[in-house]
């Protein structure tokens, strides 16, 4: 009896140092998701704020005047105006601006101000299938919080549509809802069209280097030659970018996705938000080169019925119609929708620039990567004159120009594939034997509707091995064409050579026959001159060959 009753006692204890433990592993279960909460994007951005370009000092400040001009850019453009945007830096204090941006836009109507400036993830473009500069939504926002949060002070925007009234508005952003605070807000008449921004930033430095703003909108007005750029630095000091064309380049359709880049998951949303009532329709509607008789193809690879409503799409099945997709043979993506520079435009640009010796300019046909995704490759290389990028030690470097959607790539060219494709290049074979210590500047502009960068703050291409080779395949095609010119140029210059040694012994040869034969001395100089002439297939005139008197010794 005694014995049950210690055994009955033990297992007791047992259960209640199982059941305490129990609720000790759910109490720590709580603490350790007490703090548990939803993170805004914004406040994302606020501790990350180097996804959005925002890291180093020159970097910082360069990062926040190209979300302007870009998006200014965009909008004079597809409101059709020639744009003209002024930019001012003015030095508040150590590592301290004022920046002013100004542009002849279109504006931006009152209502949406607050969601431009003050709202990520909130604009026209992130859902738009169309070239633009812009992609994500968090450009110009990002200014707005990074300046908030090195000075505290609002961004002040003034903007006005052309209906004879200005708003003005002062607002910062609302870390914790992603949404903006108005500040101030005041409205006046003016004749004015436009947008101006105005903000401070701290922490930034602003230098002349190849990463500045200076360097920023000099690259700027070479890949956008329809745009004059007015540029005052913190010295007070005015540059200005003129136009070279008053062509503004055609305004870029949006284009539906293509087949062969499309995942489940894309398939899937898509259906969701289409207003077709059959998954036939659907394809045909949300899909480019999708046709009938690709549906039909389609529909003899699933088991299950294309009359149904897209909207009851699941996931086996979307899975089913994206196999579809990769085993079928699908048209290119159309390319009407990108717009490249242009050769001429690029060359008039680099011609007013850099002043070069030789220039060759190359706009690749249009291709696809990653499945489905159309991209065309603008390159130039420039060779002599202001070509390159002078040194300290008064020698010249080679330049690399890096552009998406003409916009110039400053920063992370190291883990660039344009960069990648450029080093790959062998500039040897095409006799640049040394391609980092030669005049020369190369140009490359890679055009799409959706760029791979390699993070939100936009500079730097990621790898993708269609883009690298057809980068690498227009620097080789100009390469060959400066090979045919500097060889053609070394054998002038040899021939000049052989011309002078000639001419000068011809001279004394003709004097010393003359002396010989009797013979008219001038005679024999002519004869012999014929003689070159025709050796060296000379097709100047007889008098140019005349060989110049030497200065006489005093």
């Amino acid at each position: 009896m005694c014995l049950l009753i210690s055994i009955h006692n033990t297992l007791l204890r047992e259960v209640d140092y199982k059941l305490a433990e129990q609720e000790a592993k759910e109490k720590r279960a709580d603490e350790l998701f007490k703090d548990f909460k939803e993170v805004s994007i914004t406040e994302f951005f606020r501790k990350n704020k180097a996804h959005l370009g925002y890291s180093g000092k020159v970097r910082s400040l360069t990062t926040a005047i190209h979300e302007m001009v870009t998006n200014s850019l965009d909008a004079c453009e597809e409101a059709r105006i020639l744009p003209e945007i002024r930019v001012d830096i003015k030095e508040l204090g150590q590592e301290h601006y004022k920046i002013l941006e100004r542009d002849n836009g279109p504006g931006i109507p009152a209502k949406h101000i607050s969601d431009v400036f003050g709202k990520m993830l909130a604009g026209t473009k992130f859902h738009r299938n169309i070239q633009l500069r812009g992609q994500q939504g968090i450009g110009i926002s990002g200014v707005t919080l990074y300046s908030q949060i090195t000075t505290g002070k609002p961004m002040k925007i003034k903007t006005s549509t052309g209906d004879g009234k200005v708003h003005e508005i002062r607002l910062l952003v609302n870390i914790t809802k992603n949404e903006a605070e108005i500040v101030e807000t005041k409205v006046y008449d003016d004749d004015w069209k436009g947008t101006e921004i105005e903000c401070e930033l701290r922490d930034v430095s602003y230098n002349i280097s190849e990463h500045g703003p200076y360097e920023y909108l000099r690259r700027t007005s070479i890949a956008n030659p329809h745009a004059k750029i007015i540029f005052v630095d913190p010295e007070g000091r005015k540059h200005v970018f003129d136009r070279t064309t008053t062509v503004i380049p055609e305004t870029p359709s949006e284009m539906k996705p293509h087949p062969k880049g499309a995942s489940v998951d894309d398939i899937l949303n898509m259906a969701k938000q289409t207003s077709a009532r059959r998954v036939s329709s659907f394809l045909m509607d949300s899909f480019t080169r999708t046709s009938n008789a690709k549906v039909e193809e389609i529909h003899e690879s699933v088991n299950f019925d294309l009359k149904k409503n897209p909207r009851k799409l699941t996931w086996q099945e979307a899975e089913q119609i994206a196999k579809a997709f990769e085993k079928i043979d699908f048209m290119a993506p159309s390319s009407e929708g990108l717009r490249p520079i242009g050769e001429q435009q690029i060359k008039k640009a680099v011609l007013k620039i850099l002043e070069p010796e030789f220039e060759a300019v190359l706009t690749r046909d249009p291709k696809v990567y990653s499945g489905g995704v159309p991209f065309q490759v603008e390159v130039a290389v420039a060779y002599g004159g202001k070509a390159g990028r002078p040194s300290a030690d008064g020698t010249v470097k080679s330049e690399v120009m890096r552009f998406t959607n003409r916009v110039p790539l400053l920063f992370d060219a190291g883990g660039c594939t344009i960069t990648n494709a450029i080093n790959d290049v062998d500039w040897k074979r095409y006799d640049i034997k040394d391609f980092e210590n030669s005049p020369v500047t190369v140009f490359v502009n890679l055009v799409s509707m959706y760029v791979p960068y390699t993070s939100a703050g936009k500079l730097s291409v990621a790898p993708e091995k269609e883009i690298e080779k057809e980068v690498k395949m227009a620097l080789m095609d100009v390469g060959r064409r400066f090979q045919k010119y500097n060889s053609r140029k070394r054998r002038e210059i040899e021939k000049e050579t052989r011309l002078q040694a000639l001419l000068k012994y011809s001279t004394e040869l003709a004097l010393a026959v003359s002396k010989l034969s009797g013979k008219d001395e001038k005679k024999i100089l002519s004869d012999l001159k014929e003689v070159i002439k025709k050796r060296l297939r000379y097709e100047g005139s007889l008098e140019e060959l005349t060989p110049k008197p030497k200065a006489a010794k005093g």
